[in-house]
Order: C-alpha cells, then structure tokens, then sequence
C-alpha cells in the first residue's frame, strides 16, 4: 500500500478532536498575557496542535472565567472627555 505525505497530511485534519477555540482576532492583552481572541496563554496557543484532548477540555472550560481578566476599553475619546468635566 502506498501513502503520500500529502494524503497523510489531509488526516490530520480529519481527526476527532476538540476543535481550537481561535477566532483569528490573534492579539495579546499586555498585562494579562492572554489572547484577546480565544483567552488562551502564548504557551497553550503553541502547543495546542500535541495536546491530548483532556489538556484541551481543561483548557476550554477555563476560558469562560478569563474574559473576566480582560479589561475592556470603555468609550475612548468620549470617556476622557466625560472625566474632564
């Protein structure tokens, strides 16, 4: 039987496995040290692709409570000038 590295390359990505939470919004908070996207560490971003599911279900179940660590940007412009009155 003969297998290519392209045909097995295409299985890869046809595994079963707990699909990334990447929204492709790839920016990272300066002080939190977390994606602003997908809430994931630097760390857990690179080395998602050899995790085993059950890191990645950790992972995914943790991520609902650190958007609470990122602090929005509340109204620009308008708030600094809102605070000079």
């Amino acid at each position: 039987m003969k297998h290519s590295a392209r045909g097995e390359a295409n299985q890869v990505w046809k595994r079963n496995e707990i699909d990334s939470p990447c929204v492709s919004i790839c920016v990272i908070h300066p002080t939190e040290r977390i994606c602003t996207g997908c809430h994931r560490t630097i760390d857990e971003i690179t080395r998602w692709s050899v995790m085993s599911a059950e890191e990645r279900q950790t992972i995914n179940e943790a991520l609902a409570e650190r958007v609470q660590q990122l602090r929005k940007r509340r109204g620009g412009r308008s708030a600094r000038l809102k605070s000079r009155t």
